[in-house]
């Protein structure tokens, strides 16, 4: 492998600190004589042959945008014989040595792909449910919980005038992390988890008790692959003095600009894909363990699967009541 030009795409949803990423690849890149290149909406970029090259002064200013400054798409085509054969090509014709993917566990999909066709990759893991396995954090988790937060505490504003229970429904599919953390972050009366089963009527039980109490609002923190928060609502109204209110946070959750952390992150991520390709590595995940980043190559990444221990969602579980 000659390590002489390496290209960047990111791929699947988008999430807060991409754009850090981008630019710590492409700047380290440079910095080691590397010829550096980027794709624009990921891997129908691959297939439409949308090359750009880049330089310096291309990731100027864009660290603290949220998004990814090389758009994405979900692509079908993709997934084609005829799709992934084109995309193949055009990487081959340009003369790419590596591939770079940021992204969920989607785009980690395509990239172990691309590598049993023979093209060197690399996955960054970028997504705001935190789910990928072979990582304990990807890029975009922290700056969507701030996310979260700051809209709860502006719901529990209006909540605490009116006496009443809000249900908030937050992102992560089969995953819990945003909603535990966020839940715990914010003092959620109840936390409802795709990881547990949930009992409506000790939830409902438990809200009047805290009502009777004294406790006049109540927040409940839904994910979204647990149940559905309007179903959430009725059995609350059924069986409680409460008329809930839901709001499904959506798209807001994947914006704004990157945290602290998440910046950081995406430049540590970055920077380190790039200089193990440089020490002939390659189709491996930057992950994330225990505190440290480490190059794991793809046969082993699925061996380790991360999850928040289950004490914790016991834990929050009976928090607040």
């Amino acid at each position: 492998m000659s390590n002489k030009r390496i290209l960047v795409l990111t791929s699947g949803g988008d999430a807060p600190g991409m754009n850090a990423a981008i630019r710590a690849v492409v700047r380290t890149g440079l910095s080691h004589g590397l010829e550096m290149w980027a794709v624009e909406r990921g891997y129908q970029g691959l297939i439409n042959g949308d090359f750009i090259n880049m330089q310096r002064d291309s990731v100027a200013g864009i660290i603290n945008q949220g998004g990814t400054v090389l758009k994405s798409a979900r692509s079908e085509e993709f997934r084609t014989v005829d799709g992934f054969a084109i995309a193949v090509s055009h990487i081959k014709e340009r003369g790419i040595d590596v591939v770079i993917v940021i992204g969920g566990d989607g785009s980690m999909l395509g990239a172990q792909k691309l590598a049993k066709a023979g093209v060197n990759t690399v996955v960054i893991p970028a997504s705001i449910d935190n789910d990928m396995s072979g990582t304990e954090y990807c890029i975009g988790f922290d700056t969507a919980l701030n996310t979260i937060l700051d809209a709860v505490n502006k719901i529990r504003d209006t909540i605490a005038s009116h006496d009443r229970v809000a249900i908030v429904e937050v992102m992560g599919r089969n995953s819990g992390q945003l909603a535990l953390l966020s839940g715990l972050a914010c003092g959620s009366e109840v936390i409802i988890l795709p990881e547990i089963a949930v009992d409506i009527r000790s939830i409902c039980e438990g809200l009047q008790e805290s009502f009777n109490r004294g406790k006049r609002y109540s927040i409940v923190m839904v994910a979204e692959g647990a149940i559905n928060a309007s179903d959430i609502a009725k059995q609350i109204a059924e069986h409680t003095s409460f008329s809930p209110q839901v709001t499904v946070l959506g798209y807001i959750q994947r914006g704004g600009r990157p945290s602290a952390m998440d910046n950081i992150m995406g430049s540590r991520m970055g920077a380190l894909s790039v200089e193990s390709i440089i020490n002939n590595d390659s189709n491996f995940l930057v992950a994330s363990r225990q505190g440290s980043l480490v190059a794991i190559p793809y046969e082993a990444e699925s061996k380790f699967q991360p999850s928040i221990d289950m004490k914790q969602y016991k834990l929050a579980s009976v928090l607040g009541m």
